[in-house]
């Protein structure tokens, strides 16, 4: 929005500098008044012609380029996203594994504590 209004500030300058120019050039010309007044209204009519054409260049220019980054922030916003989903599913994955692992070891864990139970109870009764 700054540069717009930045761009606007420059072609209100250039616009009423080349005016000012114009006008300077026209009334230190030796020409008569009348034939001076012609010329700045012929060159009026020009320079107005210009400046819309020019204003119209440059908001045609400024919403391609609108277009563009919204397209591209579109694009990053879906390309961010599908990573997003990627990473969040790899990370469900690595959970799941590690549950199974946790689970696997704490199997393991009851068996040998029955196990050393088991064990540890015979031995009890055989030395009794």
């Amino acid at each position: 929005m700054a540069e717009r209004d930045e761009f606007g500030a420059f072609l209100v300058g250039f616009v009423v500098g080349t005016l000012t120019g114009a006008v300077t050039a026209l009334l230190l010309a030796p020409q008569t008044g009348e034939e001076t007044r012609g010329v700045i209204r012929d060159k009026a009519i020009e320079l107005k012609s210009k400046a819309g054409s020019t204003v119209e260049d440059a908001y045609s220019q400024a919403e391609a380029a609108a277009l563009e980054a919204r397209a591209r922030f579109e694009e990053l916003a879906n390309t961010t996203k599908a990573k997003a989903s990627e990473i969040q599913h790899q990370g469900q994955v690595v959970l799941e594994e590690q549950k199974a692992k946790i689970s696997d070891v704490i199997q393991t864990t009851k068996k040998k504590v029955e196990t050393a139970k088991k064990t540890g109870e015979t031995e009890a009764s055989a030395e009794a």
